[in-house]
């Protein structure tokens, strides 16, 4: 009887597999890739066309050994790895680590690790495709590139341990650029008007909005102009004179991908993309459920595409019928192509069977991954139905030259909405319109509600939005959000407070030498262009060394100059005035991970240090002590009283000496401008001119 060897990549799906496939097979895993390039050195010959060279990964050795050992036993050899670029390379290197040139050699993929799923891949089993693997190359050797020549640059200039890479410094770049919008943002005041009016006959009054003259739409800007409108209307009339009535239809969630799920994990749960990934994985690989053994209970986690199998689909248009009846199942997929280019191989992220639902594997799940489970199967429940719709109603409302507007809405059929709800999707209409109301009736004044208000900067960036912005931007695939995010919150080149990214000064300096440096590695079009021609390659029309030929020398002639320029901007340590208590010498300015500090000159004889505490010129408004840079516990940058045990003055922006023109009091900088600090003053002022 024939021997089949099956690798597969995760030792976690071993069991599950061996189970589906009996004892004619023996599966074992490659816990990831067995080759890549060199850690000691580039890896690749520039000399001889940008060759890559691997090796076995150090502490592979006798995974290697073992994989070998089953080899020889086998007739047949079928490669497993992840339904993607990575999990092809993988495939790919282990034919040469395991020197299976000469033997049979099939290349198996399944998008869900189901019984039915793992024997169909067997029958369609195929070659390896080298687009997909060249793909990858491409993208390693040029991740390679920019991490392997530019990191050593960031030693010199700021410290060890830091790095470049082709996607993180956009990433860096973007969070910088949103700190920047937010400190130069100015906010600017404006004004709602809201009417209470009673219906002849009735009760209760409804209420409508300011939405501009009875001419053109506008908004109120100052309180001169809300008085002026309200001297207007408070002794006119008020008529009617529209009535809208209609229907509006709320479509159905797409199924997840990678970047919605990770934004909607983020929204819902608050987790990180990082714990959402491991979770899926986790659901992917396999969850030994009670009775059923160990199964996959979702489709593969990486992908952009919210395609639906036919058979998954039809499968969850029954479930929905008899669950919920006839009027919810959805007539097509939901799903479809979203985004420039989406690896259309795999399906979007979906249950592998719907009628397990999360209340029967509620037993067989940690709290976390019941949670997303239920997340999950709850989005694709939803995108299979039909979508909810509401009965609306709006009127128009004129008084004293000037336009009011109030509108209702009902559910007329929930639709989808009985299974899954996003916070815009809950209707927010508590003042309801009256039945009754028409174009009759008359209507009385029956108070005022007027608001101040003022703009809002952009927010901070959240790991969520970040992946959003990464994707339509086009930066990164589903693969590398959650690890770019990681590596820039390990360097501390970003810190997370809540659910914000801020940005260190650590990170603002990389940031700044990058750009000033590279402009082309950290700009957004170039990198998302990358991405479009790794995808080019991988469609099999373009050759993957020719990106790299007309990358590199780009790159090594930036190197070249920035080595140069750099050298005039390498931070040294700076003298000052502050004595080491330990021996006396004056200490000296280092800079350290989490920014500078004090160190004694003497190390390593002495090796006190101190915390640094960089004053700005400007003496504290509460103590008249000086104002010094501070840094929260996880490295956010803000401005406080040197003495802060004693003194509870601090600002998110930088203290100016330009006193405010209106009360004498502080201004901080806000971009070109400078803003009182006093919040019952408020006044904004542009910056004196040098």
């Amino acid at each position: 009887m024939s021997k089949n060897l099956v690798i597969v990549e995760s030792p976690a799906k071993v069991k599950t597999i061996k189970k589906f496939l009996g004892s004619n097979y023996e599966v074992m895993a490659s816990n990831g890739h067995v080759r890549d390039l060199p850690k000691s050195s580039l890896g690749v010959d520039v000399e001889h066309d940008y060759e890559p060279r691997y090796i076995t990964i150090r502490g592979k050795g006798d995974l290697v050994a073992s994989l070998k050992k089953e080899v020889k036993k086998a007739d047949k050899i079928y490669l497993a790895t992840d339904p993607d670029r990575e999990g092809e390379a993988i495939s790919w290197h282990l034919i040469y680590a395991l020197k299976l040139e000469n033997k049979k050699v099939y290349r198996i993929t399944f998008n869900e690790i189901t019984k039915s799923a793992v024997k169909e891949s067997l029958k369609n089993a195929r070659s390896i495709d080298m687009n997909l693997v060249d793909a990858q190359q491409a993208r390693r050797i040029l991740d390679r590139m920019v991490g392997y020549r530019i990191s050593p640059l960031l030693w010199a200039k700021v410290k060890r341990g830091l790095s470049a890479g082709r996607v993180q410094s956009v990433a860096l770049r973007i969070i910088c650029e949103r700190e920047d919008e937010i400190n130069a943002f100015i906010p600017r005041e404006y004004w709602t008007l809201g009417v209470n009016l009673t219906p002849e006959g009735m009760k209760k009054p409804f209420a409508a909005h300011y939405t501009g003259s009875s001419e053109k739409a506008g908004e109120i800007s100052s309180k001169k102009e809300l008085d002026s409108v309200i001297e207007d209307i408070k002794n006119e009339t008020f008529k009617i004179t529209e009535i809208k009535k209609g229907e509006r239809i709320r479509k159905q969630p797409l199924p997840f991908t990678t970047s919605t799920l990770q934004q909607e994990a983020s929204k819902v749960l608050n987790f990180s993309t990082q714990k959402t990934m491991r979770l899926a994985q986790q659901l992917y690989e396999g969850i030994d459920i009670k009775g059923n053994g160990t199964v996959g209970v979702i489709t593969y986690l990486r992908t952009d595409s919210t395609r639906v199998a036919d058979e998954a689909a039809a499968g969850a248009r029954e479930y929905i019928k008899e669950k919920y009846g006839e009027a919810y199942a959805g007539e097509q997929t939901a799903g479809g192509k979203t985004g420039k280019k989406i690896q259309d191989a795999h399906e979007a992220i979906r249950p592998t069977d719907i009628n397990r639902t999360p209340e029967v594997l509620k037993e067989s799940l940690t709290r976390d991954q019941y949670r997303l489970y239920t997340l999950i199967w709850k989005r694709f429940a939803a995108s299979m139905m039909q979508p909810a719709r509401y009965e609306t109603r709006a009127v128009v409302i004129e008084s004293g030259g000037h336009r009011f507007r109030s509108s209702a809405s009902k559910p007329v059929f929930d639709g989808f909405m009985c299974v899954y709800t996003q916070d815009d999707d809950k209707e927010a209409s508590e003042d309801r319109l009256p039945e009754e109301i028409s174009k009759d009736s008359v209507l009385t004044l029956a108070d005022i509600d007027e608001k101040q208000h003022f703009t809002q900067p952009p927010a901070h960036y959240t790991e969520a939005t970040l992946v959003r912005a990464m994707e339509e931007l086009g930066i990164g695939r589903p693969s590398t959000y959650a690890p770019t995010i990681t590596t820039i919150l390990a360097r501390r080149y970003v810190i997370k407070e809540g659910r914000n990214l801020f940005v260190t000064e650590l990170g603002e300096v990389v940031n700044r030498m990058m750009v000033e440096a590279f402009p082309s590695i950290v700009d957004k079009d170039f990198t998302a262009n990358l991405e479009m021609l790794l995808d080019n390659v991988e469609e099999g029309t373009v050759d993957w060394k020719t990106i790299i030929r007309n990358f590199y020398p780009d790159l090594d002639e930036a190197v070249v100059e920035a080595e140069k320029e750099l050298q005039k901007v390498e931070i040294r340590d700076e003298v000052t005035d502050e004595i080491c208590d330990v021996c006396g010498r004056n200490m000296v300015l280092k800079y350290g991970p989490h920014g500078k500090f004090l160190a004694c000159p003497g190390f390593p004889e002495c090796r006190n240090t101190k915390p640094y505490l960089e004053k700005i010129g400007i003496k504290c408004p509460k103590c008249g002590k000086d104002i010094v840079v501070r840094k929260t516990k996880k490295g956010r940058r803000f401005y406080g009283c040197e003495d802060g045990q004693n003194c509870e003055f601090m600002s998110w922006q930088r203290p100016s000496a330009v006193k405010c023109s209106k009360c004498g009091g502080m201004t901080v900088e806000k971009g070109s401008r400078l803003q009182c600090i006093d919040p019952e003053c408020g006044n904004i002022m542009d910056k004196p001119k040098a």
